[in-house]
């Protein structure tokens, strides 16, 4: 009996990973795996690396590892965005012996003709990743054409005051920001000075 282990992600806070942990169940129960491991990371983008998604980060290390047999994902975005991070993923998972199989794209790198498959997913993944980042670029430049103000809004000014008045009287921008409710980087940026 394979070990399965389930790699479960969605991009932000408000989704959920319910709908891939029921679909990749019944998968698993349908091909008789054993799942010994789930990992999964909410609220964090496909484009961030190993470094930035913990539970993919604990993923690679149950692989290198050798704990389980193979890895069962949604689909090939929910693994990353990179074509780079994607291949040098299947990689690692080949040379430790572990499978993986993409619900959404029926893929199992088991065989020749789901690796070939799996590199041509993550070149299309990776071009609808630039397309989106050109079209949000191409808004934004409208935007910007037609007057309207990109980026956070600017503080009001009665806030700005209490910030230059909390710094005046020695508090740190700590402090200051502990007391107004806000991140002290928004107390430096205003006060035009270094995190203390």
């Amino acid at each position: 009996m394979k070990r399965a282990a389930l790699y479960l992600r969605v991009s932000t806070s408000d989704q959920t990973v319910e709908n891939q942990r029921r679909e990749l169940t019944d998968v698993a129960l349908r091909h008789g795996w054993q799942i010994v491991a789930e990992y999964a990371d909410e609220g964090i983008s496909g484009a961030k690396g190993r470094d930035r998604r913990p539970a993919f980060d604990r993923l690679h290390k149950a692989i290198a590892r050798r704990e389980i047999d193979i890895v069962a994902a949604w689909g090939v975005d929910r693994l990353g965005r990179s074509l780079m991070d994607l291949i040098g993923f299947l990689g690692e998972v080949h040379a430790a012996g572990v499978d993986l199989y993409l619900h959404r794209q029926g893929l199992d790198t088991s065989t020749p003709a789901g690796r070939a498959l799996f590199g041509m997913m993550g070149v299309f993944s990776e071009f609808e990743r630039s397309m989106i980042s050109e079209r949000t670029k191409a808004g934004m430049a409208r935007a910007k054409a037609a007057g309207k103000r990109i980026g956070r809004p600017k503080l009001d000014l009665d806030l700005r005051r209490k910030i230059a008045q909390g710094l005046a009287q020695g508090a740190t921008p700590y402090a200051v920001a502990k007391g107004l409710g806000i991140d002290r980087h928004t107390v430096v940026k205003y006060a035009g000075g270094t995190i203390s």
